[in-house]
This record gives structure tokens, C-alpha cells and sequence, in this order.
């Protein structure tokens, strides 16, 4: 990514698509479609296609840049899928949709999707279309200050597709959240999923349709 070259190592301003306020930081690295920002505390992994806008940051006082050491190792030719390689058994954090991030652990990545573990949301399916920034913890760190006996990460029961619309037909008749319950009429029983669309049965026992390139996240609670 040649055009964005001589950000690296400056502080920036950048929007993300769904954030209500601009991310600042230093611009580390860029690769052809994620780039990491860093700022006092965090590295911030974000795919480059929910990238609004990235400037030279106006205000460079506003960023304190004294702490963050990265937790991945450094290489040549960054990109989306090795960041989510190197991020799976790690502690991180996630924006995907809404006004609120989640936390826990990538445990398996497919082709167009990944499974996260979550002790709030327990197993979370993915979609690698909607992750608008990934932010990875240090090792001595784990979600809510639980011990690992209180957070064990079992496998997960539900057999797993190489693709997430393949992995929605397996949940045809489970009761499901989409998007992380955002609306209550992502909220019911998956009854179809054909021709990209999904039919799903919401509280009061009528049908909703929603097309596949939509949806975010699912999961069973």
C-alpha cells in the first residue's frame, strides 16, 4: 500500500466504518487491506475496507505515545488473515457492530469466517466481512479478571463449515442471535437459510427476512 507509505510513523486521525468517534494513534504498518494503529496502551488491527478516512492527526498533543510493545512478531507483508492467524488462543477485543466491543478468544479461523469464544456470548460465529478492528491483550491478561477455571475454552460442540453461509444452514431450527442482539428482530428461530437470504422467526411468531451479506455475527444462546 504504496499511497499511505508516508503516514507510517506519525500520528494519524483515521474514521472506522460503525465508530462514533475517530481512532488516533501512530500508524505502525499498512499491508494491502488491514493496517495497525498504536497508541499509548493498544495496537489496533483494522481492515482496510472499513476505513473511512485516515489524516495526519491536527492535534498531536491529544495522543500520549509512551507504553504499547507489540504483541505480534514483526514481519514483512501484514495481512488480515496472518493478524487473525497470530491472534488465535490470545486474549482480544473486538468491534464488529453496534456501540460496544467483545471479548475473549479466537479459536478457529475458515475460509470466510472465524469462531470466537466469549463468556459473555459463549461461541460467536463471525463473518471476516464486518471486523472492523481487532485489539490483542498481553498473556497476563484474561476477559473480566476470570481464572481459566471460570472461562475453560472447551471446543466447540457445533461441527464446523468452511464457509459462514454454509455454517448458518448447519444452525437451520436453533434458536439464534444475529449481530449481537443489537435489534429484537435478529433475535429467533433460524428457519431457512436459501438463496442468501435467511428467514427467521422473532418473538411473536412472524417471519423476518434478511440477506446474508447483512449479517454479522450469529450465535446460540
Amino acid at each position: 500500500m504504496e499511497i499511505m507509505q508516508s503516514f507510517i510513523g506519525k500520528l494519524v486521525e483515521l474514521e472506522i466504518s460503525g465508530r462514533g468517534h475517530p481512532v488516533k494513534g501512530t500508524l505502525v504498518d499498512i499491508g494491502n487491506d488491514i493496517l495497525v494503529v498504536r497508541n499509548a496502551t493498544q495496537f489496533l488491527y483494522i481492515p482496510l475496507v472499513h476505513l473511512q478516512y485516515i489524516s495526519l492527526n491536527p492535534n498531536p498533543d491529544e495522543v500520549d505515545e509512551e507504553v504499547a510493545e507489540s504483541p505480534f512478531e514483526n514481519g514483512s507483508d501484514i495481512s488480515y488473515r496472518k493478524i487473525l492467524m497470530n491472534a488465535r488462543g490470545m486474549f482480544i477485543e473486538l468491534f464488529i457492530t453496534g456501540n460496544q466491543t467483545i471479548h475473549g478468544y479466537l479459536t478457529s479461523i475458515m475460509n470466510d469466517y472465524f469462531v470466537f469464544n466469549s463468556p459473555v456470548f459463549r461461541t460467536v460465529f463471525i463473518s471476516m466481512n464486518h471486523l472492523k478492528y481487532l485489539i490483542p491483550y498481553h498473556p497476563n491478561v484474561t476477559p473480566y479478571a476470570l481464572k481459566q477455571e471460570k472461562f475453560p475454552l472447551n471446543p466447540n460442540p457445533i461441527p464446523l463449515a468452511r464457509t459462514f453461509d454454509q455454517q448458518l444452514k448447519k444452525l437451520e431450527g436453533e434458536f439464534v442471535v444475529i449481530d449481537l442482539g443489537e435489534n429484537p428482530n435478529k433475535i429467533g428461530q433460524l428457519k431457512s437459510v436459501q438463496n442468501n437470504m435467511l428467514e427467521l422467526v422473532t418473538s411473536n411468531g412472524e417471519s423476518v427476512f434478511m440477506h446474508f451479506d447483512h449479517v454479522k455475527t450469529v450465535h446460540v444462546p
